[in-house]
């Protein structure tokens, strides 16, 4: 039996900020992110629904740092690769 996935407040709400930037899907953040798309959306319905209480879970502030490291790491890894294939494309012609 597999154990389920605790996510923090902060990696709900931070998740659902960047399903509202424009040009990008749900089921693409939820890819980026590694959570099930059906999962980024009943979250981003529910802060919809309530605003000021959305995600009052059970995370402790160690977890929120750890997910937002994480999400630093896979953004900052993402901009390297581009400066790579940038750097490589120049140096070719």
């Amino acid at each position: 039996m597999t154990k389920r996935r605790k996510f923090s407040p902060e990696f709900k709400r931070e998740a659902v900020k960047l399903t509202q930037q424009p040009g990008i899907s749900c089921s693409q953040v939820a890819l980026e992110i590694g959570v099930a798309p059906n999962l980024l959306s009943r979250w981003k319905r529910e802060a919809e629904a309530i605003r000021s209480k959305a995600f009052q879970g059970s995370g402790n502030p160690r977890d929120e740092e750890v997910a937002r490291l994480k999400r630093e790491l896979v953004r900052v890894t993402k901009e390297r690769d581009f400066l790579r294939e940038a750097a490589a494309y120049f140096a070719k012609g």
